[in-house]
């Protein structure tokens, strides 16, 4: 085994860092302290378990698992091909990349173009073209992606952020407002939730492999050294996740006032820093934006490549590499709000059962990976999030959302936990009945 030094220790916490912090971890918690209000603690508490606790997990299970792949395989052959397509897919080129592109030119661009540029489509072409480049460029060599986010980028973008934060504290914002919507009843559920948002409890589905991958380039070798310092770097990586959330959420709440009427957190923290900084605060804003979105796109189309490549050895992983920047590039062009439209009925449905994979994965030596346990778990949690993704998207009728309403928690958005409980409770009965018959059978009749 060859061990880190401390040095390398930090690059690799840091690209970890950078591959997760992406469009979603900008613009949802300063419109979570906005809207929050004086309920901001709470509902950052539930914001960091599903924004940070969760991914961690993810890491750590996927590590420990050798790969989404082998650990969905454990439910069955057939879901681990079609909830891994289905993953890599919404993390990656049909959805997760575009919108950090389009976000990108949003903040970074859009701001400073005569306004009918931006309608004309033109501006938008472009700009991803050269920001698409870029992440085909960067990802070329996965080998150096510690190296070139954890050195380069990830610094740069916490130095931005900490300018933002400081001089909050200088030139305060103002006070916390009252709570709005589900955040005066349920904050902290309501935070949770809203950490679906940031996509990366299934972005870190894939960025598990791409971790491992960097530490086995740093000379790292064996099974538990590899799951030892994946767990370091995700706690550390973890650890900064929850402050930056913290410091955002706090502009959005004390500067309530100052953003009154944004109808999103990329509003919010326009309006901040405009008060903060003037016109030109738009230009640094605009910096982080595009750094925190170009490190996320370069993680998910190096994850996304590895994945592809190893289902087609035909085409090499530069070749993924390729096609997934061309496809993000031509649906980044969809503009930001065509994607943000068809993320929130993907999310709700792909998410409870990535959530319910994960834990399977870390409970997975007391239940001694019986399938059972797994397909009755992903079976109940899958048909109720997928049922009430379509209820929301109203491709069922009333009477449907009726019935699911009964469920425990479903108010709170977590309607399919019981479901899942019972169908893991279900599958573990079955199995322990099976091979208790077969142990009888192998006692009758000895061969």
């Amino acid at each position: 085994m060859e061990r880190l030094t401390k040095k390398e220790c930090l690059w690799v916490s840091l690209m970890v860092f950078s591959l997760f912090f992406g469009a979603g971890n900008l613009i949802f918690p300063p419109f979570l302290g906005q809207t929050a209000g004086t309920q901001l603690w709470p509902a950052l508490g539930g914001f960091i378990v599903s924004a940070v606790g969760l991914p961690i997990l993810g890491v750590v299970a996927v590590a420990k698992s050798g790969g989404l792949q082998s650990l969905a395989k454990r439910v069955h052959p057939v879901f681990a091909l079609v909830f891994t397509l289905l993953v890599y897919l919404s993390i990656g080129p049909l959805l997760g990349i575009p919108r950090n592109g389009g976000l990108a030119f949003e903040m970074g661009v859009s701001p400073y173009l005569p306004s009918a540029w931006p309608e004309s489509g033109m501006a938008l072409f472009m700009y991803s073209l050269v920001y698409f480049s870029v992440a085909f460029w960067l990802c070329l060599s996965p080998a150096k992606l510690s190296d070139r986010l954890g050195k380069l980028l990830t610094p740069l973008l916490l130095l931005l952020l900490g300018v933002i934060f400081v001089c909050s504290l200088v030139n305060p914002l103002g006070s916390f407002g009252p709570p709005v919507g589900g955040y005066v009843t349920g904050p902290f559920f309501k935070g949770f939730l809203e950490g679906y948002m940031t996509m990366d409890t299934i972005a870190a589905l894939n960025f598990g492999m791409v971790i491992v991958m960097a530490l086995k380039q740093k000379g790292v070798k064996g099974e538990k050294a590899l799951i030892t310092y994946t767990i370091y770097a995700g706690i550390f990586a973890g650890v900064l996740l929850a402050g930056i959330y913290v410091l955002l959420g706090y502009l959005g709440a004390s500067g309530s006032s100052l953003a009154a009427g944004a109808s999103n957190g990329a509003d919010t923290l326009t309006q901040v820093v405009l008060y903060l900084f003037g016109t030109p605060g738009i230009v640094l804003l605009g910096l982080v934006f595009t750094l925190a979105c170009l490190s996320t796109s370069v993680g998910l189309i190096t994850s996304c490549s590895q994945y592809f490549s190893s289902l087609t050895p035909r085409i090499s992983y530069k070749g993924w590499v390729a096609i997934l920047s061309s496809v993000s590039m031509l649906f980044a062009n969809l503009g930001l709000d065509g994607i943000l439209a068809v993320s929130v009925p993907i999310l709700s449905a792909v998410y409870p059962m990535a959530i319910t994979l994960i834990m399977l994965a870390l409970i997975d030596r007391w239940i001694h990976g019986r399938r059972m346990v797994y397909v009755g778990a992903m079976v109940c949690a899958g048909v109720v999030s997928v049922v009430d993704a379509c209820v929301k998207a109203d491709f069922f009728s009333g009477r449907l959302a009726g019935w699911l309403s009964l469920l425990p928690l479903y108010e709170e958005g977590l309607g399919w936990t019981a479901p899942a409980l019972v169908g893991a409770a279900i599958g573990l009965a079955l199995a322990v009945m099976v091979e208790s018959r077969a142990v009888k059978r192998t006692r009758i009749n000895p061969s």
